[in-house]
Order: structure tokens, then C-alpha cells, then sequence
């Protein structure tokens, strides 16, 4: 691609997704970073490649002001690494595509929004056609392995009757805001008490399973969640924990969608320090029945950084509104 073609890109949040997202982008010479923005004072007026962590200065100081960035800046499409709430992170969006630029973000809460939160997925969209941009919410998970990459795999069967999806993760490896978002290192008193705040939970697999069946055309009775912690039974050491047996090393996350009585898709979500037999495994009951499994599983960090970055040439290319995974063009790796 030409100089003249690159595109241009806001990076807004430049928390550690953020921060991974800057060196995804810095690689691929497609790409020109014209702007950063963040809230933390500290981070505030600092230059992004060396904020970054970046051999080299890439000439862009990061904005407190989000407001007139957006005004000021030319770009194409804006990567918005915030916050997993949608309601916490609309004014973003509306801000974003009332300036004119596309927006790919890593929200979870984003990646199906119709039947959860309607009238803000509603608000989205019509001003995303306002504008002639479009809105697009992706990530390993939610926006792929358990969501869209099932889906695909449909595509073989003549019938299907039930989906089911596994995805077991070794935390020890993660960065450390997500092995407390998992509740690793809690005592189970502590873990219970986060669960009914809401705050422990994995975001987005309610949104997965609205995406499986609106895609599936299924209108289902109810999808349901329960949330239960994985309890280490031996000390386990990380570079930023170390647990002592009884205590939580993680969770496990089981929805569920019920139709006609019967549940049809469930999707078992296990993220534990020390968890063994890392995998990702997709069953497709039906007419070819499929069997996929990934040994090992897919790197949550890595994968999500690299499907946002993969995915901003699409969401250029798509029609205006608020897009999903499920009716955009195949998001390839980039060269």
C-alpha cells in the first residue's frame, strides 16, 4: 500500500490492550498513528512510542482532550480500548462518529448489543449512518472463538441442533489486571461477595450467545449465566501471585440458551492460574456434526490486540451503522 493510502488511526485508551495496540500498529507500515488519548495525568502529554515502550518516537503526544482530538485530527478510523460497559463507553462512540471516523473497539459488552441493550445499540447505529461511518466491537473473546468462529463452522451443516463451546485458559501466563479481573488470589468469602457485584464475571458471553443464535435464526426462550470459582489445590506461583491452596485461582463462567425448553448452545468459559490443558473446543450437534479443538488454546492478549489491528481495514470498508463480527467480510490477517 502507498504512503498516500495509509491509514490513519486514533488509538483512545492506552491502558495495556492499548499500550500492545500501538506496537501492533507501529509494524505494519499501512498504518500512520496520528493521535493517542488517554485520562491518566501521568501518561497525559507524554510521546506515545516512548510511553509505548518503542525503540523510536512515532511523533505523537497523547491527549487528555478527547473532545477536540477528534475535531482537530484527520482520521480514518479510531481504536477504542476503554471499557468493557456500554453504557459507560457511549458517549465515546458518539463522540468518535460525530467527528466523521469509524470506530473499532474491544468493548465486550459491543460485540452483539442488539437484544441486551437495544436502545443504546439503537442510538449507536443511527448516528453511526448520520455520519456514514460505521461501528465495529471485536477481540478473541468476546468477537471470535466462542462467537463468530462457531458460527462460521455452521456453514457445512445441514442442520444443526445444538452448539456447544469450551474454552479453558492457564492464566498464570496473563497479565496481571487480568488475573485479578478473574478473581485469582481472593479468598472465597471475597470471590462470592466480587461475584454479586458483577464484578468478576467474564463480559460478553450473553453477548456470544445472542450472536450464535440470531445467526442461526433461533429466537431463544432465555439465556441464563452461572459463575462459580476454580479453587487452587496446590500453592501456585506467578511472577505477580502466588496463591495458597483453598483460595481462588480463577473462575469458571456457563451460559446458556434455552429454546423451545431445550438448551442449545452452551458455552463453558474456565480462566484459572495453573489450569491445566489449556484448549479451545467447538461441537456442532447436527447434519455433518463437527468436533474442532485448538491444543493449547489461543493467546487472549496476543489474539485480541492482533483481530482490532486486522480488523480496522474492514470496518473502513463496511457499510455505515453498527456492525457486528457476524455481518462484516472475513477480518484476515494483515501482511
Amino acid at each position: 500500500m502507498a504512503m498516500a493510502e495509509r491509514i490513519k488511526v486514533i488509538q483512545y485508551g492506552i491502558g495495556p490492550i492499548g499500550m500492545r495496540m500501538v506496537d501492533h500498529l507501529a509494524e505494519r507500515s499501512i498504518f500512520e498513528i496520528v493521535g493517542a488519548v488517554d485520562t491518566d495525568p501521568a501518561k497525559i502529554g507524554k510521546e506515545l512510542g516512548q510511553l509505548s515502550g518503542l525503540a523510536g518516537s512515532l511523533g505523537v503526544k497523547v491527549s487528555g482532550n478527547a473532545a477536540e482530538l477528534m475535531q482537530r485530527t484527520q482520521a480514518d478510523v479510531v481504536v477504542l480500548t476503554t471499557n468493557s460497559s456500554l453504557e459507560r463507553i457511549k458517549p465515546q462512540i458518539l463522540e468518535i462518529v460525530a467527528s466523521g471516523k469509524n470506530v473499532v473497539s474491544s468493548c465486550e459488552e459491543l460485540v452483539y448489543p442488539w437484544l441486551t441493550q437495544p436502545g443504546i445499540s439503537a442510538e449507536i447505529d443511527e448516528a453511526a449512518r448520520k455520519n456514514d461511518v460505521s461501528v465495529l466491537a471485536t477481540g478473541v473473546n468476546p468477537g471470535f472463538l466462542m462467537d463468530f468462529l462457531p458460527l462460521a463452522l455452521t456453514g457445512v451443516c445441514r442442520r444443526v441442533n445444538r452448539v456447544r463451546v469450551e474454552r479453558i485458559q492457564n492464566a498464570e501466563y496473563r497479565r496481571l489486571p487480568f488475573q485479578k479481573k478473574i478473581g485469582a488470589g481472593l479468598t472465597l468469602e471475597e470471590f462470592e461477595a466480587r461475584r454479586k457485584e458483577g464484578i468478576l464475571r467474564h463480559v460478553g458471553l450473553t453477548e456470544s450467545i445472542h450472536m450464535i443464535a440470531a445467526g442461526l435464526g433461533w429466537r431463544l426462550d432465555r439465556v441464563e449465566e452461572v459463575l462459580s470459582p476454580i479453587v487452587a489445590e496446590r500453592r501456585l506461583v506467578t511472577p505477580d501471585l502466588t496463591l495458597e491452596p483453598g483460595l481462588a485461582a480463577g473462575v469458571r463462567q456457563v451460559g446458556r440458551g434455552v429454546k423451545n425448553g431445550e438448551e442449545v448452545i452452551t458455552l463453558d468459559f474456565i480462566a484459572a492460574v495453573g489450569q491445566p490443558d489449556p484448549r479451545e473446543h467447538i461441537v456442532i450437534e447436527g447434519v455433518p456434526a463437527i468436533d474442532m479443538g485448538i491444543k493449547g488454546g489461543v493467546n487472549g492478549d496476543v489474539a485480541t490486540c492482533a483481530i482490532l489491528t486486522n480488523a480496522i481495514p474492514v470496518v473502513r470498508g463496511a457499510a455505515p451503522g453498527l456492525r457486528t463480527m457476524a455481518d462484516v467480510r472475513v477480518v484476515p490477517s494483515l501482511p
